[in-house]
């Protein structure tokens, strides 16, 4: 139940679940007292953090195991086990001394009141320089939890340049580490002073935080702040790819000892799935569809176990008519910018934002994945794109085009002796024949499926839904070969 923007309390109705093994209520906006019958239950995990809760944490139960429970970001708790490092509870006192204390406390209050309001009056007239005010237009700060200024520059050592892990349209990313739970984020902070940027940052939250997706690169927290400069500050601060980009796995440079990382064919295969997948849920499954509007090998992030998740929502745009592929942005699409080589030919005419676009985008990130060229090298020209230099090689000289990178690392992790290297390389293909689950076949089929999803006309593409169940069947029948 983590992340649902909940309010009130805990009911007591919950006291008959006696059985729970773990419960999760980490950010909502509960409050009140953290429930005394929860100390009774069986629980092995209870998670109450960031919320606003108060009063004391019990000590039995659940509460007595540090590593079972979590109560962070509620201020207003104390006591508990001291493993959760709380404050004591203040000790009631007789009425006589409290009378005392509140003649003297009263005036302080009154007069620390009176600085606080000046001090605010300061802090909003130099807010009033800055083109922002405080964010009112976005929830995201409802439902992901804040972070300071301060902080995002201590786990990012100053926004150093060895932190720095990319630079984009509207900003900076840098790696961060936080030593409080040993948690690797990327920290995205935008360059204000960056026309579009604010716009950037806003459809950013706006989008993200609906969704929720395997292959969606998941925010952390979010930052609205000012620097120590007194300027405006903003940050979203997302889970850490540790594998970098797809970018830098399909134009690969020469690192210190030589050796370049290649991505061999069934890791392309489960790359270009992920993306397929991602994409499907952002047209058919969100609440309101979204198209990404910005599918490019760089925005295409890999974890530990390489699987990839789309990322950088700046420019993304909510679809508000029919749910299918072919379902459009009320707005002119003029003002989306895009990659050059992804947008589709339709933006660029001054044609609505559809899912169909982000089709077409995904049609040229397949055929560079397994040509290995970008869609803007100087060969394409006069005519001549990636898309009419794939459909000319199709079927018979597929060979001819495929990322060398891909057939070297194939030969090398499945090719054990030089004859059936020989084969593979030379000899999958006899008069125009495709031997029945060979590499081959694999690849005229995906190739198949970039040309379909990059056609020029928005209504002769493929629809995400069939890309995926058609690149499964690919990558089963690949698997199935033994290959």
């Amino acid at each position: 139940m983590e992340g649902n923007a909940f309010q009130g309390t805990i009911p007591n109705s919950l006291r008959i679940l006696r059985g729970l093994v773990e419960l999760d209520f980490s950010r909502n906006n509960l409050s009140g007292q953290i429930p005394e019958y929860l100390k009774s239950f069986t629980l092995q995990k209870l998670n109450l953090s960031f919320n606003d809760f108060e009063g004391q944490v019990p000590i039995q139960g659940v509460f007595e195991n540090a590593s079972g429970i979590s109560v962070i970001g509620n201020s207003k708790l104390c006591g508990g086990i001291p493993k959760l490092g709380l404050p004591k509870c203040l000790v009631l006192r007789s009425k006589s001394r409290r009378s005392l204390s509140l003649k003297v406390i009263i005036p302080v209050i009154i007069v620390a009141v009176c600085l606080i309001s000046l001090l605010l009056c300061f802090a909003l007239l130099r807010r009033r320089k800055s083109r922002q005010k405080h964010l009112h237009t976005s929830s995201s700060e409802d439902r992901y939890k804040n972070v300071s200024y301060a902080e995002l520059l201590k786990v990012t050592d100053g926004f150093s340049s060895h932190n720095l892990i990319g630079v984009g349209s509207y900003g900076s990313v840098y790696k961060g580490y936080f030593v409080s739970d040993g948690q690797i984020v990327a920290v995205k902070v935008l360059n204000l002073q960056r026309q579009g940027a604010w716009r950037s940052f806003l459809a950013e939250c706006e989008a993200l935080r609906n969704v929720r997706h395997r292959n969606l690169v998941k925010i952390l927290a979010s930052c609205s702040s000012i620097d120590f400069k007194g300027n405006d500050f903003k940050a979203l601060v997302f889970k850490y790819m540790p594998n970098g980009s797809l970018e830098e796995w399909l134009h690969p440079k020469i690192d210190e000892e030589h050796r370049s990382r290649t991505l061999n064919l069934i890791q392309r295969l489960n790359i270009a799935i992920d993306a397929a997948y991602a994409l499907d849920y952002l047209h058919h499954h969100c609440q309101t569809p979204i198209a990404h509007c910005d599918l490019k090998p760089s925005n295409v992030l890999l974890d530990n176990d390489m699987v990839a998740h789309v990322s950088d929502f700046g420019i993304a745009r909510f679809l508000y008519e029919a749910v299918d592929d072919r379902s459009t942005n009320r707005t002119n699409s003029i003002a989306v910018k895009g990659s050059i080589g992804y947008v589709p030919p339709e933006y660029g005419m001054g044609g609505n934002v559809s899912a169909s676009g982000d089709v077409y985008s995904y049609g040229i990130l397949l055929l560079e994945m397994f040509t290995g060229k970008r869609p803007t090298e100087d060969m394409f020209k006069d005519g001549l794109s990636i898309h009419e230099f794939v459909k000319m090689a199709l079927p018979n000289q597929v060979l001819e085009i495929v990322d060398p990178l891909l057939l070297k690392g194939q030969k090398e992790e499945q090719v054990q002796d030089q004859e059936i290297e020989e084969e593979i390389a030379f000899n999958h293909i006899n008069n125009g024949e495709i031997k029945t689950g060979s590499v081959l076949e694999c690849l005229v089929s995906v190739f198949g499926i970039g040309v379909a999803c990059s056609l020029e006309s928005p209504r002769d593409r493929m629809q995400m839904k069939d890309v995926v169940k058609k690149m499964l069947v690919i990558r089963d029948m690949f698997l199935a070969a033994g290959i």
